[in-house]
């Protein structure tokens, strides 16, 4: 408490029991702002009385300062030491008096109101900080003033503890009001939201129909090309192609099993030996891959290669385990290379006659449509794929629909002496 004043019992008023009516989710925006400003109209309305009745008591404040200070208070009578507390605390309470009771400002708006308020609220607590400070001094030596100051203060405290109250209501009805905006404004984004996707998932339905066309189309006339004679070429010769392929794994496994008996005195042959480059290479691959050194116009150089190796197996520059049976690998290894590089050009001659065959056939148009069938699938898969995203999607926000108009229904019954029920929207 300050000065001895505190707050006025509240009356508890019985409880109304809203009215009921019913509205279209449309009609939200105008009520709530309706209601606003009728709430603003009502607040501003019960301040200002509540300034009219503040107003006789800031007054009558001033007109008992006044008469303080010319009531001497008999201090004429007291202690010495104890008439300089008296007087000193007289002086201060006259002065703050005089300074707080000014009339209030006006009040035309809200914001006015909100300052009035702000002053009014400062000029109590200063006040009462003095007077409390003072109420000895006042309850002993101006006990007859006391009581005056006591009820005018408390019934100023009184009034300005409704006016906070009045200003809070009405910012909670002002708060209640924008959140019931911003939920509209959220079930409006989820409609036009729901709106866009409704109209993409027709538009996607339609494109499938075109999907499975054109899928059908590219099939029909890869079939065709497919059930072709010249296709039907091209299959055979590609077959042909991989069955020939193991002909060269047999010739190879033929001629390694062969190159292989006389492979380290070839090695050797390799580090003892001072070769040209072109030689070099040549001797290599008859080491590490014999089958693609054997060609015609290498064989003469091969059998250069393989004499110089029996003239070191023979000089003893080339040391070998088995001289006899080396020298015999060697000379099994020139009788039969004429037959090797003949398999090899053979083969080489008629896997290159069936590649230019299959060379002929122009497939650049198959290709072509069989890429587009993938893409065309792909497209497909993409747009069910978006139909199904978009369809969870409005589903879900026509879950969420009831629970947001609760809400709203729920605030606008916080402010409203009407409980207001909005009809849903019809379900698509």
């Amino acid at each position: 408490m300050v000065f001895g004043w505190g707050k006025k019992k509240e009356e508890k008023l019985p409880e109304e029991i809203p009215q009921q009516k019913e509205i279209q989710l449309s009609d939200v925006q105008r009520i709530t702002s309706d209601l606003l400003k009728l709430r603003t109209t009502q607040t501003l309305a019960e301040i200002k009385a509540i300034h009219k009745q503040i107003s006789p008591l800031i007054k009558e404040l001033g007109s008992i300062g006044k008469t303080l200070e010319k009531d001497n208070l008999k201090v004429d009578e007291i202690d010495k030491h104890l008439r300089i507390i008296v007087v000193r605390g007289k002086k201060q309470v006259i002065e703050i008096i005089k300074k707080e009771s000014s009339p209030l400002p006006d009040i035309a708006s809200l914001d006015d109101a909100i300052d009035m308020s702000n002053i009014l609220n400062q000029r109590l607590k200063k006040m009462g900080d003095v007077l409390g400070r003072q109420t000895r001094v006042i309850h002993i030596f101006a006990k007859k003033y006391a009581e005056k100051l006591k009820e005018i203060l408390a019934d100023m405290n009184s009034q300005n503890t409704e006016i906070q109250n009045l200003l809070k209501n009405f910012e909670d009805t002002r708060t209640n009001s924008e959140n019931i905006l911003n939920s509209l404004e959220e079930i409006k984004q989820t409609q036009d939201d729901a709106l866009s996707k409704n109209q993409r998932v027709l538009e996607l339905k339609n494109s499938l129909g075109l999907f499975d066309e054109k899928i059908q189309n590219s099939q029909n006339s890869i079939d065709k090309i497919k059930l072709s004679a010249s296709y039907s070429e091209f299959i055979k010769l590609n077959d042909e192609l991989s069955a020939f392929s193991a002909t060269k794994t047999k010739i190879k496994n033929e001629i390694d099993a062969q190159f292989t008996k006389i492979s380290r005195p070839l090695g050797r042959y390799e580090y003892a030996s001072s070769l040209d480059k072109d030689q070099k290479a040549l001797l290599s691959q008859l080491i590490n891959g014999p089958i693609e050194a054997l060609l015609p116009p290498n064989k003469d150089s091969i059998i250069v290669i393989l004499e110089n190796v029996r003239k070191g197996i023979t000089s003893g520059s080339i040391s070998v385990k088995d001289v006899e049976k080396t020298m015999s690998h060697l000379t099994e290894t020139e009788e039969s290379l004429e037959g090797f590089i003949e398999k090899v050009q053979n083969y080489n001659e008629k896997r290159k006659d069936i590649q230019n065959q299959i060379s002929t056939f122009d497939n650049t148009e198959l290709s072509t449509l069989e890429n587009d069938l993938k893409k065309t699938i792909d497209q497909k898969t993409d747009a069910e794929s978006k139909i199904s995203s978009f369809q969870k999607d409005i589903q879900e926000n026509k879950e969420k629909m009831p629970n947001k108009i609760n809400e709203i229904e729920n605030m606008l019954k916080k402010f409203s002496s009407t409980r207001y029920n909005i009809v849903r929207p019809a379900e698509n």
